[in-house]
């Protein structure tokens, strides 16, 4: 919270010539909050990884920082004094991060065994699958926010917006979980090999291709690039750390690109659905060709970057408000701008730590249903952030994905908190010492007596 402060008073001194005596409020309520949440989790999860509440809090703060800075850089002065700490985007953001926490710490008191919510799985599923698909079948007025953007991703009525499909991918990932723990001897059989490689039987291929179809309906019916490939990631990564078959791992590769590779072609040839798909890859491919109508807000972006350089122009000195929706989908190239390459490196390495706390989290925990679901959120994460950075910085085509914790968004910022929460509850469960009232045993396992033959107590020996 020292970096979020400094970054927010430097801002301030660049934006206004002056550090204002009211900066401090909304960095000492974002503080308190994270201080509050560390304290839950002494008592609901103490044995939890110590590093990723921390990480995360950098993360949010600095979000909350710089959405706060787009405010005070749209505002003229004689407005400014009318920034209160919960009115626009920053103070919305803060208020998110508020309820964001509050949900985590719930989820804490809810579930005290991460197995048990393996109970709802079925459950999960089906309201997962009506997260996804709802936003496609309602009216465009309904399920569009951005004008400039013809993805169908919110639930809008009322001037509310719920973004349901980052609590669909929470749901999926349990599911797949527990299916993956209960198929994956059959889905580790080995029909052929191939260079080296064991490929599986052809009939064990019904669920890739289920996820497959499902993930294509994403792309083409909600126009959604990054959402389609997060599922479908999600499914095979999962499925490849249960059987630990490279083959699975391939053959989702080809699926996906096999499948994107179609819908361009249906785009170019037939239009229709597949239009707008083919307008993403297009503007990918030659962003100056329009450069002042589809292909502005890319262009906006990279030059964004470039803008910054190395180091950066500084918190508040730079220009990040003529990219548009950078408090969205843009936010990597507006802080880009300001904090440079190796600013942008070094929250890079934060979000690294904060995947790989996860991963430790999967490889400590000893069910295989926790394994699953720690090693899947994790990589959802990771996953997320590849597809956002990748369409900011030109690597794949654009997609509507918001970067966690960081982009302006209540959908996106709740259920990230709850990803964390989760995986707070799978490490408190992983680091957890074997109590020493009783016999070593795996997670799931009721207690019982100690081992008795012939009368005789066996001795424990842990390692």
């Amino acid at each position: 919270m020292v970096v979020v402060a400094a970054y927010a008073a430097t801002a301030e001194a660049n934006l206004l010539d002056t550090v204002t005596f009211d900066f401090w409020v909304p960095i000492a309520s974002i503080t308190a909050v994270f201080l509050a949440i560390h304290v839950v989790i002494r008592f609901l999860a103490p044995y939890a990884d110590p590093v990723l509440v921390p990480a995360v809090a950098l993360v949010n703060g600095l979000g909350v920082a710089f959405l706060r800075r787009l405010d005070l850089g749209r505002t003229t002065p004689e407005e400014r004094a009318d920034l209160t700490m919960f009115s626009g985007t920053g103070g919305r953001q803060l208020a998110w991060t508020l309820l964001s926490v509050a949900l985590a710490a719930g989820l804490l008191v809810l579930i005290r065994d991460h197995r048990a919510i393996s109970r709802y799985a079925y459950t999960l599923v089906l309201a997962g699958i009506v997260l996804v698909i709802t936003p496609a079948l309602l009216p465009a007025k309904y399920s569009q926010v951005n004008p400039q953007s013809d993805a169908k991703l919110w639930i809008s009525v009322g001037g509310f917006t719920i973004q349901p499909g980052e609590f669909a991918k929470l749901a999926l990932l349990v599911f797949f979980a527990y299916y993956l723990v209960r198929k994956r001897e059959v889905l580790s059989l080995a029909s052929r090999r191939f260079l080296g490689i064991d490929f599986p039987r052809g009939r064990d291929l019904g669920p890739v291709i289920v996820v497959w179809l499902i993930s294509l309906g994403v792309l083409v019916f909600q126009k959604d690039l990054g959402t389609s490939l997060l599922y479908f990631g999600m499914f095979v990564v999962t499925l490849y750390i249960a059987t630990e078959r490279v083959s699975w791992l391939i053959i989702g590769l080809l699926l996906f690109f096999g499948g994107a590779v179609l819908a361009w072609y249906l785009g170019s040839t037939v239009g229709g659905p597949f239009a707008s798909f083919y307008t993403r890859v297009d503007i990918w491919l030659d962003p100056y060709g329009d450069p002042y109508g589809s292909g502005w807000q890319t262009l906006q972006g990279l030059l964004g970057l470039g803008t910054g350089g190395l180091f950066g122009t500084g918190p508040g000195a730079g220009q990040p408000t003529e990219i548009p929706e950078v408090h969205t989908d843009f936010v990597f190239a507006g802080l880009g701008e300001e904090i440079g390459l190796f600013g942008l490196a070094a929250l890079l390495v934060v979000y690294l730590l904060i995947i790989e706390r996860g991963l430790r989290a999967a490889l400590a925990v000893r069910d295989s249903f926790g394994k699953l679901l720690a090693g899947g959120l994790s990589f959802t994460v990771c996953l997320q952030l590849f597809v956002i950075i990748g369409g900011v910085s030109g690597l794949i085509p654009l997609t509507g994905q918001t970067t966690p914790f960081l982009s302006a968004g209540g959908s996106s910022l709740m259920a990230n908190w709850l990803l964390v929460a989760a995986l707070l509850r799978i490490s408190d469960a992983a680091r957890r010492p074997v109590d020493s009232a009783s016999p070593a045993r795996p997670t799931g396992t009721p207690a019982g007596p100690p081992a008795q033959l012939h009368g005789a107590t066996t001795e424990v020996i842990r390692p």
